[in-house]
């Protein structure tokens, strides 16, 4: 039997972790989704908040744990760990659903759901082990696999809510919710074995000089398409306000999570062949025509389509929004940048979903689509002045 070469079995290792990532990721998506689909019903109905507090509390999750996203990526690049972020990450995960459980006032949520959303601090060291062993023939394909693991969780744990939401109601199935990410934790604990990143320097932190043009110009594109880019919150109270039934809220965000997990491993081997930027200007386009669709149309039959063009987007967009950043990043700060990436967007989350919350109480439910869309078109004209990293093919 021949032996196995050197770069085949790192490619095998290589494999290895990924997997055991995207295992992980998929158990920590069946507990986040078994909560999703009823968060915004829980938050307005049980704990009689209005539309301005569900975005107030979505956005600012995501803006104060976007500092931890970036501290964590910092971190990281300086302590040239990455392990203990991730498992850490999905415990942090797993106490917040608790905490929703025990809630009585939409009060009680904000800090779980800062510590949920805290749980993030995986994501910045986790995305730079993928891109440290990935290649450029096949690194917009992990990420997107990652994202197919998230949505294939999302999936089952949206008919777990569907199954269980009527049996056992909000507060027990929270508390389910928070099983499938301890067990997420202990798989990377045991399963993925860190190598310590080879380099004798002093780490001195990234430096605004260390970033190119090129990243910072990403960077700026990305966070106006986020001021506009509103937690899915808002599409479920649209869906309700129509007149879709409350007991069925589950099954459109379904129709989302199926869309997204079909798609995004595609879209990622499709980024790896034609190009980042092609397949980041159709998650672009998907957006907008969602958009539009809730703009002129009010029957209950175009929700699906709206549901499905939402899957659409995020299949295209996160996969190749990680694997951008990797790539434009210095190597050497590569979770320092995915962190800073990450800081960035979740601040800009913070006054898209406040600000989207005020608008429709004051002005109407469509206003947020309006901006949404002018700021798309905006965050579409300035991706033409990106230069893609590489544009070899496998």
């Amino acid at each position: 039997m021949p032996k196995k070469t050197k770069n085949s079995q790192t490619s095998a290792d290589s494999s290895r972790t990924i997997r055991i990532f995207a295992w992980a990721s998929f158990l920590n998506d069946v507990g986040s989704d078994i909560i999703y689909p009823i968060w915004p019903l829980f938050v307005t109905e049980i704990l009689k908040a209005n539309m301005a507090v569900l975005g107030f509390i979505d956005g600012l999750g995501e803006a104060i744990v976007s500092i931890a996203k970036a501290v964590s990526g910092f971190w990281s690049d300086k302590i040239r760990r990455r392990k203990r972020f991730i498992w850490i990450g999905y415990l942090m995960g797993s106490a917040s659903r608790i905490g929703y459980a025990l809630s009585t006032v939409w009060q009680h949520l904000i800090p779980f759901r800062i510590l949920d959303r805290a749980g993030k601090i995986r994501s910045a060291p986790r995305d730079a082990v993928v891109a440290d062993l990935s290649t450029e023939q096949n690194r917009a394909k992990h990420f997107g696999l990652l994202r197919t693991a998230d949505y294939a969780g999302a999936l089952v744990g949206i008919l777990l809510c569907i199954l269980l939401f009527q049996l056992v109601g909000y507060r027990h199935l929270f508390m389910f919710a928070a099983l499938p990410s301890l067990i997420g934790a202990a798989l990377v604990i045991l399963k993925f074995k860190e190598k310590r990143l080879a380099d004798s320097t002093i780490y001195k932190g990234l430096r605004f000089r260390d970033l190119s043009g090129n990243f910072l110009l990403f960077l700026i594109l990305s966070a106006i398409f986020s001021i506009g880019n509103f937690t899915y919150s808002f599409l479920l109270i649209h869906a309700k306000q129509i007149g879709f039934k409350t007991s069925f809220i589950p099954v459109l965000y379904l129709v989302f999570s199926l869309a997204a997990t079909v798609t995004s491993y595609p879209f990622g081997k499709l980024a790896d062949k034609i190009g980042r930027k092609t397949v980041l200007y159709l998650a672009f386009l998907f957006w907008a025509i969602l958009c539009l669709l809730i703009i002129f149309t009010r029957r209950l039959e175009y929700l699906w389509l709206i549901f499905i063009f939402y899957g659409l987007h995020k299949g295209a967009l996160e996969p190749i929004q990680g694997t951008l950043v990797a790539e434009l990043a210095p190597e050497k700060y590569r979770a320092s940048c995915i962190g800073t990436y990450q800081m960035i967007i979740g601040l800009c989350a913070f006054p898209a979903s406040f600000v989207a919350g005020l608008m429709w109480d004051k002005i109407g439910y469509t206003a947020p689509f309006y901006l949404s869309l002018a700021l798309t078109i905006i965050a579409s004209g300035l991706m033409l002045w990106i230069r893609e990293p590489n544009k070899t093919v496998s």
